[in-house]
C-alpha cells in the first residue's frame, strides 16, 4: 500500500494518476482498508477524511467519489467492524452446545473484540454514525442480535426474549466501556472481568445448573 499520495495530474476532478484503474469497487474497497488499519492504530479520532486518502495513496477529495459525506466513509468502516464481529461469534459458536453455552460464547467473543479493537469497536457504536442511518448500519447489528435473542428463547421461554437479550447486551457494552477506563476494577478490585459476565448472565437468564 502506498504510504502518500502520488503528485496530482491534471484533473478537474483532482483525481491522480492510477486512480482511474481503481474505480468501480477498488478505490472503495482501498479507502475502507485504509480506514480500518487506521483506527485499528490510531483509534477512532483519526478517521479524517484528508487521512484516509493519503493512507490509500489518493487525493483528498477521491473519497467524494464513492463517499459523498464523511459519514458514509466512516459507516462502511464501521460496517467492516460489525462484519469482523458476526464472523467471530460463528467461527466460535458451536450448534451442538446448550444454548447457554452458546450465549457464554458469544459474550466472551464481544467483550474480547470490544478490548482487543477498541478503536473500532468504539466507532461501531458512535452515536453520530448510528443516528445518522448512513448505509443501513443500525442494521447491520440485527442478524447477531437475532441469534443471541433466539439463544435466550431457549434458555428463558417464558420471558421476553427481545427484553431480556436487549438488557444482557446493554450489560455487556457497559462492562467493555467500565472495564477499558478501568472503572470496574477500581470499585470491584478484579483483575478478571470474568465474575462480572458470569454475575451479568446469572442476572439475565437465571443461575446455571450445577455440571453433572
Amino acid at each position: 500500500m502506498r504510504t502518500g499520495p502520488q503528485q496530482d495530474e491534471a484533473d478537474p476532478h483532482g483525481e491522480q494518476q492510477g486512480e482511474g484503474e481503481s474505480r468501480g469497487g477498488g478505490l472503495r474497497a482501498r479507502l475502507v482498508e485504509a480506514g480500518v488499519e487506521l483506527v485499528d492504530a490510531e483509534g477512532a479520532q483519526a478517521l479524517s477524511l484528508r487521512e484516509i486518502a493519503r493512507r490509500a495513496g489518493v487525493s483528498h477529495g477521491a473519497p467524494r467519489r464513492h463517499f459523498p459525506t464523511h459519514l458514509d466513509l466512516l459507516s462502511a468502516i464501521a460496517r467492516q467492524g460489525f462484519a469482523e464481529l458476526a464472523a467471530r461469534v460463528a467461527a466460535d459458536d458451536r450448534e451442538a452446545a446448550a444454548p447457554r453455552e452458546r450465549i457464554v460464547l458469544l459474550a466472551r467473543v464481544y467483550l474480547d473484540y470490544a478490548g482487543t479493537r477498541r478503536g473500532m469497536y468504539e466507532l461501531m457504536f458512535r452515536h453520530d454514525l448510528l443516528e445518522s442511518g448512513r448505509l443501513g448500519l443500525r442494521e447491520t447489528s440485527l442478524p447477531l442480535f437475532a441469534h443471541l435473542s433466539g439463544l435466550v428463547a431457549r434458555v428463558r421461554p417464558g420471558a421476553d426474549p427481545v427484553l431480556v437479550a436487549g438488557a444482557l447486551w446493554a450489560n455487556l457494552h457497559g462492562i467493555a466501556q467500565l472495564w477499558h477506563w478501568g472503572s470496574l476494577r477500581l470499585a470491584t478490585g478484579n483483575d478478571d472481568p470474568a465474575p462480572l459476565l458470569a454475575a451479568a448472565l446469572d442476572a439475565h437468564l437465571g443461575p446455571a445448573e450445577p455440571a453433572p
